[in-house]
């Protein structure tokens, strides 16, 4: 049996190992016998999105943790980063999340918080694991008396949306603002208008009648075309497209063009400068970020730090630089000085922020940074050797790189949640970089299928 948690957590189509109810409850021994060394009780929120398979993963969730004697809380669906604000505001010992964020209906997935509201630690994945792997888990459970209660919970999206709001500052208003959302049928879908209506803004609303099966169906953050079209329509100042569990953000100008990550980075460190609370003049990205962000940084005068692709990657190196802000070109934003974790809803209500105290539109915004040609092709992998052992595209690259000179980059690398190598060309021109990642891909293929 291989390695269970990948790069954010353990990930799999459900009702098949590792994503099922066998596992689900061995998860919840697991987390519950390593957090009973410290506290007797421990007390766990249990969250999840609205794929369909939640129901079963929450049930045996809840079933692991009680059968070792702690106390889960079951808050229902809510985004990923509203269970880390709910774990650490109750002071709960950790908080399990259920979701496969951007992924189709049929795949789920486990993360968890601690109880300061941050992801695990390698090291903290590695004991959970060892205890599911080493198969003594049914020995280690408490007499029936020690079992635990399990309790739901019925007040969590009001709390959260008020820590949203008061992430919004109360010198601007949002009345008269005209903000078109998608909400990709998923963890968002409640709060996420509501919490914008609260602050006075104009809605209209597309993709928010999740059916367990249509999460990230040609909608949400990667797939953007209906929000494109309904923020023309309706003359919206701003789209706001969140993926599944609401943990990342893509924005679409007033002109209905696409807004990245980076440019969303760009945008709020600009503003953040501006009013000197920039901590360490710093931002960090991750090495899939545009070449167009290091540029935009070193115009306005701040630093950019690239870290491993992940965003326990971003955090860790966040904390370890000092700095508040910080992300992933997909449009996942952390903003240390209001959360712990990444929050589409809160870059979102930060992104506005900027465009209210500047009084300028996001197309004009958006021009901070300037987005080099880039091309991202996923090819479907049946193995993942270390690519620098794989000689056809070694040399592949190198014949790129030689091609491109200083005018762009390579990056080839591995989904850390599923069997597919990202393949990426940045280059001077779009027919440029089009064709040498196409040239790369099949060359990916060929070798690793």
């Amino acid at each position: 049996m291989g390695k269970l948690f990948g790069t954010d957590g353990i990930r799999g189509e459900a009702n098949r190992h590792p994503m099922d109810a066998h596992m689900a409850f061995a998860v919840g021994q697991a987390l519950t016998y390593l957090l009973k060394q410290k506290k007797h009780a421990p007390r766990v929120i249990i969250g999840k999105d609205t794929r369909i398979s939640g129901y079963m993963l929450e049930s045996s969730l809840e079933s692991g943790i009680t059968s070792m004697g702690g106390v889960p809380y079951l808050v229902g669906v809510l985004p990923t980063p509203g269970i880390a604000f709910i774990t650490e505001s109750m002071r709960a010992d950790a908080g399990i999340v259920i979701s496969a964020s951007h992924n189709p209906f049929q795949d789920n997935g486990i993360k968890i918080f601690s109880g300061s509201g941050f992801k695990l630690s390698d090291a903290q994945e590695e004991e959970i694991e060892g205890l599911i792997l080493g198969g003594k888990l049914p020995l280690m459970v408490p007499p029936p008396a020690e079992m635990g209660y399990a309790y739901r919970l019925s007040d969590v999206h009001g709390r959260y949306i008020v820590f949203l709001k008061n992430t919004f500052p109360r010198t601007i208003s949002m009345e008269g603002l005209k903000i078109a959302m998608d909400t990709a049928n998923g963890a968002a879908y409640m709060v996420a208008p509501e919490a914008f209506s609260e602050l006075g803004a104009e809605l209209t609303v597309i993709h928010n009648k999740p059916t367990g099966l249509n999460i990230n169906d040609a909608c949400g953050s990667q797939h953007t075309r209906d929000l494109k079209k309904t923020v023309v329509e309706t003359g919206a100042d701003i789209g706001l497209a969140f993926d599944g569990d609401a943990d990342r953000l893509i924005a679409i100008d007033e002109k209905g063009n696409e807004i990245t990550g980076d440019q969303i980075m760009i945008i709020c460190a600009k503003m953040l400068k501006d009013e000197g609370m920039l901590k360490n003049d710093l931002v960090v990205s991750t090495i899939m970020s545009n070449l167009g962000l290091t540029l935009a940084c070193k115009k306005y005068g701040f630093k950019n730090h690239a870290s491993k692709v992940g965003d326990r990657y971003v955090l860790e190196d966040m904390q370890r630089l000092g700095a508040c802000i910080g992300g992933e070109e997909s449009g996942h934003m952390i903003f240390l000085n209001h959360h712990t974790t990444g929050d589409g809803i809160l870059t979102a209500m930060q992104l506005i922020s900027a465009m209210l105290k500047s009084g300028k539109p996001l197309s004009e915004l958006a021009a901070l940074m300037h987005v080099l040609p880039q091309k991202l092709i996923n090819v479907d992998v049946q193995r993942k050797p270390d690519i620098t052992t794989v000689p056809q595209i070694v040399e592949a690259i190198k014949q790129v790189e030689a091609d491109l000179k200083d005018e762009g980059r390579v990056l080839i690398r591995y989904s850390g949640t599923q069997n597919m190598c990202r393949v990426m060309v940045e280059g001077p021109t779009k027919e440029a970089t089009d064709k040498h990642c196409a040239q790369l891909a099949e060359i990916v293929k060929t070798a690793l299928s």
